[in-house]
């Protein structure tokens, strides 16, 4: 009894502060009708977020991460990562097929995830980017524990942590608790 009661008062305690202090909620940007020729270039990853830390995992291990986004033909963007892991650079390229009639970027070979692009608004950053990845599970019977769920934040600069922290600030306040921000302690790959 005890404890349906403070669950109670917790609840009814979150949606008042959040009554009072709404979260920030992030601006999507629709990927046909951006400026793509603002986007495209160099990108550093600062951070992941999201609900479950088993979708951020793989960040944990690497140093740091650059990006470079170009346009290919035919509604095409390929996004070419520097990893750095140890003193091991790893190099990995992902292709993106822009769909005039959605809002996401469709992944070659992974029809099934959407992904998103976000404005740097939610880090109060305006040379950033927030790319949101969601997968469904593979067995629906069996639950989350195969999807993907996570936002990442790129910058245009290698050094700022004023937006990370913004970034995790706004990501907590929608029950993102789970986080990474790369070390940076090596040199980047190119």
């Amino acid at each position: 009894m005890l404890k349906e009661v403070f669950s109670l008062v917790l609840s009814l305690y979150i949606l008042l502060y959040q009554t009072i202090v709404p979260c920030l909620e992030p601006e999507m940007l629709s990927v046909n009708t951006i400026d793509r020729q603002k986007h495209l270039g160099t990108w550093y990853f600062k951070a992941a977020v999201s609900h479950r830390e088993a979708d951020i995992q793989k960040f944990r291990v690497l140093d740091n991460i650059v990006f470079t986004m170009e346009e290919r033909a035919n509604d095409t963007l390929l996004l070419t990562g520097h990893m750095r892991m140890g003193d091991n650079c790893i190099k990995q390229t992902w292709t993106y097929h822009i769909n005039l009639e959605s809002n996401d970027l469709e992944l070659e070979g992974r029809p099934q995830r959407k992904n998103l692009l976000w404005s740097g608004k939610w880090a109060e950053c305006s040379e950033c980017i927030i790319f949101q990845e969601i997968e469904p599970p593979l067995d629906k019977e069996k639950g989350t524990e195969d999807s993907l769920h996570r936002h990442m934040l790129y910058a245009r600069s290698s050094n700022s942590s004023e937006m990370v922290a913004t970034f995790l600030k706004n990501a907590a306040c929608h029950s993102m608790q789970a986080s990474v921000t790369p070390r940076q302690e090596k040199e980047f790959c190119t």
